[in-house]
């Protein structure tokens, strides 16, 4: 009986497994291999003046793909130590955006005069594109590496603020009514009431922080230099090497799709499931 029930059971998970790749797998392989095959048939005739597939790979083999940890000192550096480096001023800049997004959130949409004195002024900085920042940050800051994390900062905390506040304006007039009879105030109230009925928006805001935050360090790399992904790909520009470019630009993308989900795999976890 039970090695009857163990057979059933490793019937029921290979399905499973095999169910999974046929959905999520197997698409996804198929749809790259179509693109390379486009991108190898434009390089091959001549209209796409761009290294081939094949010829990134050939190009960037050696060092850049098998051996992505190598240090030779300087910026001189492979592309997993390049993102690593990248990922630690995000990693600082979206933190303090999240701390103060969420904080000042929270404090403007528990206020009506408040919300109604900074909204516009927040909808007024939140159209600045994140690299017209840099100039500033650098002369206040002085120092290229906090400039690079200020703009993360300064980028990602829109959406935080604005999806705060929308979340605890949108809080149901039931749970109001239910804090107004059991007497909640205060920490009570916040813990119990607010903050709960909130988290969604939170996180909603949250995730389109960590994708700006990702966005603008590229961007903001590039001018201000020194070990990142975003100055690696302007200095292999400068030098015209563009499998370098393209191979960097494949590690940008899986690195941004990872934290995507990593926020949104946090937020199956914490959401509640009848509020996703």
């Amino acid at each position: 009986m039970t090695a009857t029930l163990d057979r059933s059971r490793k019937s029921l998970q290979q399905k499973a497994i095999a169910k999974f790749i046929a959905k999520k797998v197997i698409p996804p392989i198929v749809a790259i291999a179509i693109f390379a095959l486009i991108w190898q048939l434009l390089t091959m005739s001549g209209i796409l003046a761009l290294p081939s597939p094949i010829e990134v790979i050939q190009e960037t083999w050696d060092p850049y793909i098998i051996n992505p940890f190598f240090d030779n000192g300087g910026t001189d550096k492979g592309l997993a130590l390049q993102i690593l480096a990248s990922l630690g001023r995000v990693a600082i800049g979206f933190s303090l955006s999240a701390i103060v997004g969420i904080t000042l959130g929270i404090l403007i949409g528990s206020n009506e005069f408040v919300y109604n004195a900074v909204d516009p002024i927040f909808q007024v900085l939140r159209t600045v594109p994140p690299l017209a920042w840099l100039p500033l940050s650098l002369a206040a800051l002085q120092q290229s590496n906090p400039s690079a994390i200020f703009v993360i900062f300064i980028t990602a905390i829109w959406p935080i603020i604005i999806n705060t506040t929308v979340g605890v304006q949108q809080l149901p007039q039931d749970y109001r009514n239910v804090a107004r009879v059991l007497k909640l105030r205060g920490k009570k109230y916040f813990f119990k009431i607010l903050f709960p009925a909130t988290v969604p928006y939170i996180f909603t805001g949250l995730r389109i922080g960590i994708g700006l935050s990702w966005l603008a360090i590229v961007a903001a790399e590039m001018l201000v230099g020194g070990v990142g992904i975003g100055f690696f790909i302007w200095d292999a520009y400068n030098s015209s090497l563009l499998s370098q470019i393209i191979i960097a630009l494949i590690y940008v993308g899986v690195v941004g799709l990872l934290l995507d989900r990593l926020v949104a795999f946090i937020a199956s976890k914490v959401v509640p499931e009848e509020q996703n």
